[in-house]
């Protein structure tokens, strides 16, 4: 039974005894390879099986590559009940590694198993290859190279020495070490480590393995004899299965075994390699989980595998599964693991996985339409007036709160509270480092230090320069905040005469986060104040420099200089950007003339500022201070040709700025000038006093103290921003799903009633349950033949399905134009879904796809496989994948709640014509 089937079975036992469920008189569920639980694509439905199963029915899980299995049994525990964790790194036949280089098979781990074999160290490479060159040949006779002045000896330690080599040279000295399948083969062969199963991760690489074998005879005659025996059986019962391009190697003892190939071919290959009629099996790592196909040897080509974004290595979980396949129990002492040396890696990285351990698992709960559907589903629309009222009562659905206990219950949930425990304990740690520190760093632990540290006239001088310091300081800061009010003030002076007129170009400026400083050339338009509308005004409301918020008042006196306004400019990259006198750097006397583009047309100012107002006021702030934000804005296609008349800042001369400099401003600046001396010159006063050297240390230690809060205060940030992202998991994806079913009228979630379409969708198995049950509901499916229900259903299903590039022709059978018509208007009504789902952010796929209908309706309209076949595209296995597929869903749909009975016998007629050799079942 696959898991699937046996979680929709839990789905009708949630919340009840398994005596009165589905499950009665089962007593023991053994899940087995519960590893999957890691899968993306099938991990979920393990979880909930877990999850739903009663707490009456036992559970034993199995598995050989689970890294954290504590964390598996405490969660089994959690929600079922008492687990008992059984661990054992006992082989029933143990695992030896090795190493294949061209000319040798090395052991891959010294005697110890601890580490690398010394000899396959690039350091004895290196030894071998400069002993080597050590060596000239004469007629034919090789002689060693010896220096006079040795008198025939050579140091030991001149060989040890060694050049530090480049990637490059790395690369070279590799790829002559690689060998050929020939060589490999060898080498097994004469160690007596055959049967094995070669992995090599592409379909295409399997069979340029096998034909580039073809000449090698692993069988002898009379083995050689029983294949030909069995073969010509195969082909008198099933000849549409026959792989005719790897006969011919499967009389030598060598065959391919992937995902391109038949089901009845794989089984056929199987059988021949179990009963050791097939010596080497070239197969893709799908065979290393699921198949009972254990061999002598397993052999890993290489420890990466290509990826549409380059090479990507081996997980440990991988390679395990892999070599795990090594070792037949009851026929073999000992199982072989060999790596073969690659241009991309060799023996060190091959160890490092090995030594890396095993990943642990993952959960990859999420949420579907049809766990909402079954979990919250109550009574129906279309009541039943037969059931009884035991049947009824457990149809009543369950509530949000209620469903979210269940769905909270995943391993990734389990896992993700202890996160969060050592998160918070972790943060209220250095919380309460932090508090430590920050009284160390006071002004009054400062000064006790120095009593302590100096004496009483050391502290006693440098205390009243300190303190004439902070005095200089304050005042020098006040001037400085002076002077930029001053200077704020000048251009608000300045920028009033440019409310009419030409429009001038600016320069304003701003530093990022990381204090790198920008400078933008743009064109000003005005005030905000000079606007009309209040659309753009009311979104600086919450500002706190907004207009009228903020009164800035002199230093000296109290006199108001000024209110910060805010301005509008255009800039040179098509922007609008919202500012105030803070972060003006320059304004220039050029810009853009008060001329119309058309006679008796608006001026260039009104013209900007109605596209403008036309804008969504989407505004981002990318700098702030006391004395305003600045904010930004991208332009329109209306501002484009506008802001590609703003010049470079370069093309302008510094001739044309305009003067910005008032006189409060000059004497501002003097001031700050003078008393940044003044405090420069009490710091060398300070450092010249003898108690200095001690003070300073003080002082050091405590901006070090400054610096380790400022690290701890960053990582209670990130632990801060950590825990607030730690949620349930799947159940915001519940939340998003359930919107979705409720605003589709699948089902109501307030008073748990299932519509018909929800009924359908929660009885279904696929990828988009909702999706599969809007098509199989909709009229326009009932005038289709069986073979055109078929093909339609075929596009749902499709998804992986590809076409192979090598393949000699690009072949596929096309749909008939029924079929196209039907799939063109199933489109909109994904489209209306695929809307919905993205309102409510929904991320399930809605398939549905053309390109292999065509192929579907001819299977199920009667054609041979070898009819469909003939210059295909396609690889048979991928035909056969997709068919199955297409079979299941006709399976499904007889047994579907609420399906038109023309339908219904459709699918079964076209699921009865499709389910003939070479796909049946039965078959074999």
């Amino acid at each position: 039974m696959t898991t699937e089937i046996l979680r929709n079975m839990l789905y009708q036992s949630v919340g009840i005894s398994a005596s009165e469920g589905r499950l009665f008189e089962v007593d023991v569920i053994v899940l087995d390879e519960v590893h999957y639980l890691s899968d993306i694509s099938r991990g979920t439905v393990w979880e909930e099986t877990v999850i739903y199963c009663p707490k009456e029915v036992q559970l034993i899980c199995l598995s050989a590559t689970v890294a954290n299995p504590d964390e598996l049994a405490g969660w089994i525990g959690q929600i079922h009940g008492k687990t008992e964790l059984v661990t054992s790194n006992r082989r029933p036949v143990p695992l030896t590694w090795h190493f294949s280089k061209k000319f040798a098979l090395l052991p891959l781990l010294d005697g110890k198993g601890k580490k690398m074999n010394r000899k396959l160290r690039m350091s004895h490479v290196q030894n071998i290859s400069s002993l080597k060159s050590e060596y000239y040949y004469v007629k034919g006779k090789r002689k060693l190279r010896t220096n006079k002045n040795e008198q025939g000896s050579r140091s030991s330690l001149d060989i040890s020495k060694q050049v530090q080599l480049s990637k490059h040279e790395v690369t070279n000295m590799r790829r002559s070490q690689v060998p050929l399948i020939r060589d490999t083969l060898s080498q097994l062969w004469e160690s007596g480590m055959l049967p094995a199963i070669w992995f090599i991760f592409s379909r295409r690489g399997c069979d340029a393995a096998v034909e580039y074998l073809e000449d090698c005879r692993l069988l002898h005659d009379c083995e050689a004899s029983e294949v030909e025996l069995e073969l010509r059986r195969f082909r008198m019962q099933y000849p549409d299965a026959i792989r005719e391009n790897a006969v011919k190697g499967l009389l030598r003892g060598v065959a391919a075994h992937h995902a391109g190939c038949l089901p009845l071919w794989k089984s056929f290959i199987e059988e021949l390699f179990q009963r050791g009629l097939v010596k080497v099996v070239f197969a893709t790592e799908t065979l290393a989980a699921g198949i009972n196909m254990p061999a002598r040897t397993a052999v890993i080509s290489s420890l990466s595998k290509r990826i549409d974004a380059g090479r990507q290595l081996l997980t440990p979980n991988n390679l395990f599964q892999m070599a795990g396949r090594a070792g037949r129990r009851g026929i073999d002492t000992v199982g072989h693991s060999v790596l073969v040396q690659s241009t991309y890696e060799g023996p060190e990285e091959c160890c490092d996985v090995i030594f890396a351990g095993l990943e642990p698992l993952t959960s990859q709960f999420t949420a579907s339409y049809g766990m909402v559907l079954n979990l919250l589903a109550g009574s129906k629309v279309t009541h039943n007036h037969k059931e009884s009222g035991d049947i009824k009562a457990k149809r009543s659905g369950r509530t949000l709160d209620e469903a979210r206990k269940l769905v909270e219950q995943s391993f990734g949930n389990y896992v993700g509270s202890n996160v969060m425990v050592a998160a918070k304990e972790e943060l209220e740690r250095i919380q309460k480092e932090i508090q430590y520190l920050s009284s160390e760093i006071t002004d009054e632990f400062i000064d006790r230090k120095c009593r302590e540290e100096l004496s009483e006239e050391h502290y006693t001088e440098i205390s009243l320069l300190q303190n004439k310091l902070k005095e200089e300081k304050k005042i020098r800061n006040e001037l400085k905040k002076r002077m930029e009010l001053e200077r704020m003030a000048a251009w608000k002076t300045r920028l009033k005469e440019f409310e009419s007129g030409h429009l001038p170009f600016i320069c304003l400026q701003y530093k990022d986060k990381d204090s790198v400083h920008h400078t933008i050339p743009a064109v000003f338009i005005g005030s905000l104040s000079s606007f009309d509308d209040q659309k753009i005004v009311s979104m600086l409301e919450d500002d706190s420099t907004g207009p009228g918020r903020q009164e800035v008042e002199s230093v000296d006196s109290g006199e108001q200089l000024h209110y910060p306004s805010y301005y509008v400019a255009l800039s040179s990259d098509n922007g609008w950007y919202l500012f105030t006198e803070k972060w003006i750097k320059t304004v220039y006397q050029t810009g853009l003339p008060a001329v119309p583009s058309v006679e008796g047309g608006p001026l260039p100012r009104e013209t900007l500022k109605q596209l403008l107002l036309r804008e969504d006021m989407m505004w981002d702030k990318i700098a702030k201070s006391e004395h305003g934000s600045l904010l930004c804005m991208d332009g329109s296609l209306d501002t484009w040709s506008w802001s590609l008349n703003v010049p470079v800042l370069d093309s302008l001369s510094e001739d044309d700025e305009v003067e910005r400099f008032s006189q409060e401003h000059q004497s501002a600046v003097e001031s700050h000038k003078k008393q940044r001396r003044k405090v420069s010159q009490l710091k060398k006063t300070i450092r010249s006093t003898k108690g200095f050297r001690e003070f300073q240390k003080i002082i050091d230690m405590r901006n070090f103290t400054k610096e380790k809060i400022e690290r701890l205060e960053a990582r209670s940030r990130r632990l801060t921003r950590r825990i607030m992202q730690i949620e349930p998991t799947g159940w915001k994806e519940f939340l998003q799903i359930s919107k979705v079913i409720q605003e589709a009228r699948v089902l109501d979630v307030n008073t748990q009633v299932i519509y018909p379409l929800g009924e359908t969708a929660a009885a279904i198995r696929g990828e988009n349950e909702l999706w599969l049950a809007m098509v199989l509901r909709n009229k326009v499916l009932l005038d289709l033949k069986p073979s055109q229900l078929a093909a339609v259903c075929g596009s749902l299903v499709s998804e992986g399905i590809k076409l192979r590039p090598w393949k000699n022709s690009s072949y596929v059978y096309e749909p008939s134009s029924v079929v196209i018509g039907v799939i063109n208007y199933l489109e909109e009504q994904r489209n209306s879904l695929l809307d919905l789902q993205e309102k409510h952010g929904v991320k399930i796929p809605c398939e549905i796809d053309t390109q292999f209908a065509g192929m579907v309706e001819a299977w199920a309209s009667g054609l041979t496989w070898r009819e469909i076949m003939m210059d295909s595209a396609m690889d048979d296995g991928d035909l056969a994948r997709l068919l199955r597929r297409t079979m299941d869903l006709l399976a499904q749909i007889p047994k579907l709640p609420d399906i038109d009975p023309v339908l219904q016998k459709n699918a079964q007629i076209a699921c009865s014509v499709m389910d003939r050799v070479p796909l049946s079942e039965l078959a074999g």
